[in-house]
C-alpha cells in the first residue's frame, strides 16, 4: 500500500536564501529530530543536483539503518526530489518544490512511501509508522521557522533594514 503526505510551510526569506539552505545535503541534520539520531554520512556532491547520492545513519525505534538515497530530479530555484535506494521503507520518495510567494517562500513537501512486510507493514503503519512521520515532519517545519526567523532577525540587527 502506498501512502501519501503532503506539507506546506511559507518561510519568510528569499528564494535564493531557502534554497541555497535546501540543497546543502548537511542541513538535514539540522531539521531532523534528534531522537532519530540521524548523521549525513556521505554526499557524492557539496550540493545536491542530479544523481547526486547520499548516505544517512539514524535510528528508527533505536533500531540502527543505513539510508541510501539518490536524487532523480532537480530544477535550480524550482524543486528536487530524493529516493531513497536502501534503507528502512519498502519506496520512498520525497518531492520539494519552492515558490516565490507574497511572505517569502512556499515550501511543499510530497512524500510517497511504501513499507514492507505486507499486513504487518499495514498494522505497523496504523500503530505507531504514520505517527512517526508526522512527528518528523512536524518538527521539521518548526526548525525550518525558527532558523529563517533567527536569520532575519540576524539581517535586521546588523544591517537596521528588513530583508528585500
Amino acid at each position: 500500500m502506498t501512502y501519501r503526505l503532503h506539507r506546506r510551510q511559507v518561510i519568510d526569506a528569499g528564494m535564493d536564501q531557502v534554497f541555497a539552505f535546501f540543497k546543502d545535503p548537511q542541513n538535514l541534520e539540522a531539521i531532523t529530530p534528534p531522537w532519530l539520531g540521524f548523521r549525513v554520512l556521505e554526499s557524492s556532491d557539496a550540493e545536491v543536483q542530479t544523481g547526486t547520492r547520499l548516505a544517512y545513519r539514524m535510528r528508527v525505534f533505536g533500531i540502527p539503518f543505513r539510508w541510501e538515497a539518490r536524487i532523480p530530479e532537480y530544477v535550480h530555484g524550482v524543486s528536487f526530489a530524493d529516493e531513497m535506494t536502501r534503507g528502512p521503507y519498502r519506496r520512498w520518495y520525497h518531492r520539494h518544490l519552492f515558490r516565490k510567494v507574497r511572505e517569502g517562500v512556499e515550501m511543499e513537501d510530497f512524500i510517497e512511501y511504501e513499507l514492507p512486510l505486507g499486513p504487518l507493514g499495514t498494522l505497523a503503519h496504523h500503530l505507531f509508522v504514520k505517527h512517526q512521520v508526522n512527528a518528523i515532519f512536524d518538527y521539521r517545519a518548526h526548525r525550518i521557522t525558527e532558523r529563517f526567523q533567527r536569520a532575519a532577525a540576524r539581517g535586521r540587527s546588523s544591517k537596521g533594514v528588513p530583508r528585500q
